[in-house]
C-alpha cells in the first residue's frame, strides 16, 4: 500500500518535518524529468535518513500573473498528490500563490521560509527555477547563500530526449498538436483528466450513444477530436474502456470545449460522480458533419477502432 503524504497549506510545519530534503516547483504532470529528480531525492533520503518534502504553488504562478491563461494544467492537485505519494514524498506544502506571497523578496524567501521555518537540509530545484518578488531569485542566488543559511543546493542535470529538455511546456505542446503517444511517453503513463459528470443536452443519448459530460476546467486543451480512453468512477480500481470526444461539437454548433465520454458495457447514472479519463490514443480530429446520420456512422467506425486499443 502506498504511504500517504501529509499535506500543509503554509510553512508552519511540525518539528518532525523540519531538516528535510525540500523539492520546490509546480511539478505539473510529474513527468520523466520530475521523476528523475525524485529518484535522486530518494537516494538522499536513504543516505541521510531524512524526510522528503515538496513545496508547490496553487495557482501555478504563471496563471496567477496572466489571467488570460485559462487552460494550462496537465494535472489537478488531487492527481499531483497521488503521483507524489508514489515517489515516496513524506509531506507537501501547497502554498496559495497570491498577491502578498508574490511580493516576498528572494532573500526573505531564503532566510525566513527555507531556512527559519523549514530548516531545509537539502534543496532540489530545476535549472530555470525563479522565485521572489519580480522573479529576482534564481539558482545562482540559492547557491550563493547556501553556507549562510545551512542548506545544500542540489541541481540535477535536466533530462533530455532528442536534445530537448523534457518539460511540462513541451508536453502541453505535444497534447495540443495531437501527439498523444509522445506526451504519454514523457509522462511515463497515460495523460488523464479528472472531473465531475455534469448534466448536458443529452444529444449523445438522443442519437444512440449516451455520454458523460465533463467540464475540463483549467486542464490544457489537447487537440480537439476523438480519443480511445479508459475510465474509472470515483477513483475505484475497476477500469472501463470507452471513447471520448474532446471539442466544440461543430455539428451541433457548440462554442464551449467539452469532454464527452461514451463508456463501453456500462449502464447507470453517473451524474455528479467523479470520472477519471485516461487518454490512450488519438483516433481522429474533430469535424463538422452534414447531418446526424453521417455523424452516427462515423461514431460507429470510431468505436470499432477504440475497442481494438488496449
Amino acid at each position: 500500500m502506498v504511504k500517504q503524504s501529509h499535506i500543509f497549506n503554509n510553512f508552519n510545519i511540525p518539528k518532525k518535518f523540519k531538516n528535510s530534503i525540500i523539492l520546490i516547483g509546480n511539478f505539473d504532470g510529474l513527468h520523466l524529468g520530475h521523476q528523475k529528480l525524485f529518484q535522486l531525492a530518494k537516494k538522499y533520503k536513504a543516505k541521510y535518513k531524512s524526510k522528503i518534502g515538496v513545496v508547490t504553488f496553487d495557482p501555478i504562478p504563471k496563471m496567477f500573473f496572466n489571467k488570460q491563461i485559462k487552460n494550462y494544467r496537465l494535472s489537478n492537485f488531487n492527481q499531483k498528490i497521488i503521483y507524489l505519494n508514489k515517489f515516496g514524498v513524506d509531506f507537501v506544502i501547497n502554498k496559495t500563490f497570491n498577491k502578498n506571497f508574490s511580493k516576498i523578496t528572494y532573500i526573505r524567501f531564503i532566510r525566513d521560509i527555507l531556512s527559519k521555518k523549514l530548516k531545509s537540509k537539502f534543496i532540489f530545484v530545476s535549472n530555470n527555477f525563479r522565485f521572489g518578488f519580480k522573479r529576482e531569485g534564481d539558482v545562482a542566488l540559492l547557491k550563493k547563500y547556501e553556507n549562510n543559511f545551512g542548506y545544500t543546493l542540489i541541481k540535477p542535470t535536466p533530462l533530455k530526449k532528442n536534445k530537448k529538455i523534457i518539460s511540462s511546456t513541451i508536453i502541453r505542446k505535444l497534447l495540443e498538436e495531437g501527439s498523444l503517444s509522445k506526451a504519454n511517453a514523457f509522462l511515463k503513463r497515460n495523460w488523464e483528466i479528472e472531473g465531475k459528470v455534469q448534466r448536458g443536452r443529452m444529444m449523445g443519448q438522443k442519437i444512440g450513444f449516451p455520454t458523460c459530460n465533463i467540464d475540463i476546467g483549467n486542464y490544457v486543451i489537447a487537440k480537439p477530436g476523438v480519443y480511445a480512453v479508459r475510465a474509472r468512477i470515483n477513483n475505484k480500481t475497476r477500469v472501463f474502456k470507452g471513447i471520448a470526444n474532446l471539442g466544440y461539437r461543430p455539428t451541433f454548433n457548440q462554442k464551449k470545449i467539452l469532454l464527452e465520454v461514451n463508456i463501453f458495457n456500462f449502464s447507470g447514472n453517473l451524474y455528479n460522480k467523479k470520472l477519471s479519463v485516461e487518454f490512450l490514443k488519438f483516433i481522429r480530429g474533430e469535424k463538422k458533419f452534414k447531418g446526424i446520420e453521417e455523424l452516427k456512422n462515423q461514431i460507429k467506425k470510431d468505436i470499432l477502432k477504440a475497442k481494438k486499443i488496449s
